[in-house]
């Protein structure tokens, strides 16, 4: 699969609105690789990547807010900046919450190391440690659900704007990077938890647990629901609610388990492996459609999945894909969280609020 890039101008993100960069494509590469005809019915082959916004640090945690019938927004972290990012229709960025993330003030000692994804030679490379909020994700009242990753917590924003801890620790002992989230319509909310939070990682004396999993929380408590995967990453739910699909990371592989009545999850099984791509990038955010098809962030791209794990093609995308979401009010365009940039396409079947 050939990579391609797109030329991206630094922007100082100083928590005011950001400036609105033109729409790019990538030129003459195709915007969407087809490898099954199944793929005709979910997005054109002429379907265009465009950039929405670009000069971001780490971009994460993509969700659509709606707001009635005809409007709504996009919010988004940026994990190098602490912030989570409102992107409204007309292309507007403005800062939704900050501290989203670490709310400390020694942010030197929380977070990873991470890149922007270029070159070391490149006047544009830039490192720093990412401590910031992680996914996110909307309950069943519309309230805003963020896995704080360098806070190590699941925190809500409440309607008066208040924020609240929802979890932070299991078992009595502290997380260490709550990563991803989903949340059920019973209002069960899942999430996934790593080293990756913290500044030295599975080394730092800080750490809590000393294991990654994937958690519940539902009425308050906390629940080790799926420890199979060493490096869990993101969720998803199919469209009935009857499976949840959830990755493993730098491993490539997406799992499917069974969720029961009282929402325990079984019977763990793989639905796609990646693991011999060769192309940079992992299995990271994804997203399901109104048919069930899995959109997964991965090498090259996103990489569109029947609901028999069958790869039906791939968005090739110019950075490194962290998350994704479908979003506008009719839900069929997908917007593409990639290192310092948001991307969209339009798709032909919509996506599921909250999926």
């Amino acid at each position: 699969m050939k990579r391609f890039r797109v030329a991206v101008t630094a922007l100082l993100l100083m928590g005011l609105s950001l400036p609105t960069l033109h729409a790019q494509t990538a030129n003459d590469k195709p915007s969407v690789i087809k490898l099954d005809p199944a793929l005709d019915e979910l997005i054109a082959s002429d379907a265009k990547l465009e950039l929405a916004k670009g000069g971001f640090g780490f971009t994460e945690g993509t969700t659509w807010v709606p707001q009635g019938k005809n409007d709504g927004y996009l919010v988004f972290s940026d994990m190098a900046a602490n912030v989570i990012y409102k992107l409204t229709m007309d292309g507007q960025a403005s800062v939704y919450l900050e501290r989203s993330g670490y709310t400390g003030y020694d942010v030197w000692n929380h977070g990873m190391d991470q890149t922007n994804g270029k070159a070391p030679d490149d006047p544009l490379f830039r490192k720093y440690n990412i401590y910031g909020s992680n996914g996110t994700a909307l309950d069943r009242q519309g309230r805003l659900v963020i896995a704080t990753w360098g806070g190590r917590s699941v925190d809500r924003l409440e309607k008066n704007g208040k924020r609240v801890t929802l979890a932070d620790t299991y078992d009595g002992k502290r997380f260490n990077g709550t990563n991803d989230l989903v949340v059920k319509k019973d209002g069960a909310i899942y999430f996934t938890d790593g080293f990756g939070g913290l500044r030295l990682r599975d080394k730092d004396p800080d750490r809590g647990l000393d294991y990654q999993g994937i958690y519940m929380w539902k009425d308050g408590t906390v629940t080790l629901v799926i420890k199979d995967i060493p490096t869990p990453n993101g969720l998803s739910f199919s469209p009935d609610e009857k499976y949840l699909y959830a990755n493993g990371s730098a491993a490539k592989y997406v799992r499917r388990y069974d969720v029961q009545a009282d929402d325990a999850v079984t019977n763990s099984q793989m639905f796609s492996d990646m693991s011999s791509e060769k192309t940079p990038g992992i299995t990271d955010g994804m997203k399901v459609d109104a048919k069930g098809n899995v959109y997964e962030s991965c090498c090259g791209g996103v990489w569109i999945i029947s609901p028999e794990g069958k790869h039906l093609g791939t968005i090739p995308v110019p950075e490194l894909v962290a998350n994704l979401e479908f979003g506008d009010p009719d839900l069929k365009t997908l917007y593409i969280a990639a290192r310092t940039s948001i991307y969209k396409i339009r798709v032909k079947t919509p996506g599921i609020p909250g999926r």
